[in-house]
């Protein structure tokens, strides 16, 4: 029995060793980090039922689900992307990478899709600076791939993405910078682009033929021709009519099949059709609409965008991302291709981000900072400011206060021993300052301001003694002493010594009270500004994720956290602030209290002692 505890102990520490090793595989340590990025094809996804292959899957990536732009190189030339099992890399190229609008569109090449699963997966790999560009827009579609437009860059004819390099003969279309997938066309009703005939661009019986695009059109159309494939009367056809889809194959009688459901005028919708194997079928956004029998015959002529051969059946609206293949896709492929390029892309999952082992102990903090936004950056710097501010002047004022109490709880000491006289202690202690450590109207020292050993260091009570008793001996000066007469002070005397003496309690209050505004400041703006940079925040965060038409918990949750980061800081800010100013506030208003206390005092032994 024990003989088995060890084996079977062996056996588990083996696998869990195995299982530490696959989880933390990774492809290449030049790389710092990696995106997992899964396809849902379950009825809950993209709800495709078959396995297609070599499909050109669109990865969007923007602020909603990939905050880490800043780590990649700034053309996205350090891009990989990494099939599931961390080893093979997969053909992809970039349709357009802007790292400054934080949005990117890349074409990667998926070997194939599990019918129904959610299981499938890619690694994007990013975060080598030196790394040279890896993409391959001609390696990234399979040899039936004949044409493939984008339609970028934002001006002049586009250009064919795949090897076969069908260019347009003539381009009369308006190029529109923004439009589904970064670049589009745009066809105001009398325009048509044209791509010269070529071997590749064949229909041919055996093999037949697939083409798909997406549109968007503002009103019904007549009989409007998308996509024409005409040679001396025989054509394959793709348009609208009115607000529904239809496709055609024309060799003498006409064959058409059409969609029963309208489209929706204003919104981008997927329209394909796929001529093959005896039937010619009508997809639209992903969705077979129905299906007819056909007998085809080779056609060999050129493919006109936007209108037909003859100059009329314009379509009018706009269309992106133009694919021809010289195959008979499977429907299953078409879906992928519909349900992973729109604004909602069921198919695509963005998952989280990793880093690399030897970066790995990163904690959730770094990972939220990583994820704060220029604004917020600016908002968390103001509110560091306003921090190390206010713990200067704390802890200056605390320093300050302390001693305030230490020279009054001195003075006092040395005040009560001369009750009889209270002018003894002003002219034994004024004849050994090196000067004034106040001016006449009773102002304290700074408080950085070094103690005076000779005096009663930054004691109000020995101020207020200072100044009283001043006032009170230029007054008695001025008499004659006789024989048998003391030196005494009038009532009005006394009054204006006790007004001098009210002044200059009122202005030391004022400078124990000086620079305690900032405290304020920070206790009420500190939240404030944090939750300006928290809404900022969350707004841009939802506004990504409206572009980038992808919404999950990883999506949204990278973002959020970092908006939040400014709340904290502004609490963080605010809530040292107020303890600090509630203790400091109640010790200054006991300082007040023991000067006024001692100025009424005061003034009851000078008239005591001289009236």
């Amino acid at each position: 029995m024990r003989r088995f505890r060890a084996v079977f102990s062996l056996l588990l520490a083996s696998v869990g060793v195995l299982a530490s090793s696959t989880a933390n595989a990774w492809w290449n340590d030049a790389w710092a980090y990696r995106k997992e990025i899964t396809f849902d094809l379950s009825p809950a996804g993209a709800a495709i039922g078959g396995s297609p292959a070599d499909v050109p899957v669109l990865v969007r990536l923007s602020l909603g689900n990939f905050a880490y732009f800043g780590d990649a190189k700034p053309d996205g030339s350090d891009l990989r992307f990494i099939a599931s099992d961390d080893k093979t890399p997969l053909k992809f190229h970039i349709e357009r990478y802007d790292a400054q609008a934080q949005m990117a569109f890349v074409w990667v090449t998926v070997p194939r899709l599990t019918a129904g699963a959610n299981t499938d997966k890619v690694f994007l790999y990013y975060g080598n600076l030196d790394a040279e560009a890896g993409a391959d827009a001609p390696g990234s579609y399979d040899k039936n791939q004949a044409l493939l437009y984008h339609f970028g860059p934002a001006a002049g004819a586009p250009q064919d993405s795949t090897a076969y390099k069908n260019e347009p003969g003539n381009f009369g279309a308006e190029v529109n910078a923004a439009s589904l997938i970064g670049s589009g066309v745009k066809f105001a009703g009398a325009q048509t682009v044209s791509i010269p005939a070529s071997a590749s661009l064949r229909l041919l019986p055996d093999q037949g033929m697939t083409i798909s695009t997406w549109v968007r059109f503002e009103s019904p159309q007549a009989q409007a021709y998308v996509a024409q494939l005409d040679e001396g009367g025989r054509e394959l056809i793709l348009g609208i009519d009115g607000a529904q889809a239809f496709a055609r194959y024309t060799d003498g009688t006409p064959v058409q099949v059409g969609s029963t459901t309208a489209m929706t005028p204003g919104e981008w919708h997927h329209l394909a059709l796929i001529a093959g194997g005896g039937q010619l079928e009508l997809v639209v956004d992903g969705a077979s609409a129905g299906k007819v029998p056909v007998l085809l015959n080779e056609i060999g002529g050129s493919l006109f965008v936007g209108g037909s051969n003859e100059g009329a059946n314009y379509f009018s609206g706009e269309l992106d991302e133009l694919s021809v293949s010289n195959t008979a896709r499977a429907l299953d492929w078409v879906q992928a291709a519909a349900r992973s390029q729109g604004m909602v892309a069921p198919l695509v999952v963005y998952g989280g981000d990793a880093q690399r082992e030897s970066d790995a102990s990163e904690s959730y903090i770094g990972a939220t900072l990583r994820n704060l936004t220029v604004d917020g950056w600016i908002i968390v710097a103001i509110l560091t400011v306003m921090f190390f501010l206010s713990l200067g002047i704390m802890g200056g004022k605390l320093t300050f206060l302390n001693r305030v109490v230490r020279g009054n709880r001195a003075f006092l000491q040395e005040f009560r021993k001369m009750a009889d006289d209270p002018a003894a202690l002003e002219r034994s202690r004024g004849k050994q300052e090196k000067g004034d450590a106040f001016d006449a109207e009773g102002s304290l020292p700074s408080i950085f301001e070094k103690e005076d050993p000779n005096t009663f260091g930054s004691s109000t009570l020995w101020r207020l003694y200072h100044h009283g008793m001043r006032e009170t001996m230029k007054r008695l000066e001025g008499q004659s002493v006789g024989a048998a007469r003391l030196k005494t002070l009038s009532a009005q005397s006394i009054e204006a010594i006790r007004a001098t003496l009210d002044a200059s309690h009122t202005r030391m209050n004022q400078q124990l009270q000086s620079q305690m505004v900032w405290l304020t400041i920070s206790i009420a703006g500190g939240p404030f500004l944090g939750l300006l940079g928290t809404v900022v925040g969350v707004m841009i965060t939802f506004a990504a994720i409206a572009v980038a038409g992808d919404v999950n918990v990883n999506a949204i949750a990278p973002g959020t956290a970092a908006a939040l980061v400014a709340t904290v800081a502004g609490l963080g800010v605010a809530i040292p602030c107020l303890f600090g100013y509630n203790y400091l506030n109640t010790r200054i208003k006991e300082i007040g209290a023991d000067n006024h206390v001692f100025v009424d005092e005061l003034v009851t032994r000078v008239a005591e002692t001289y009236s």
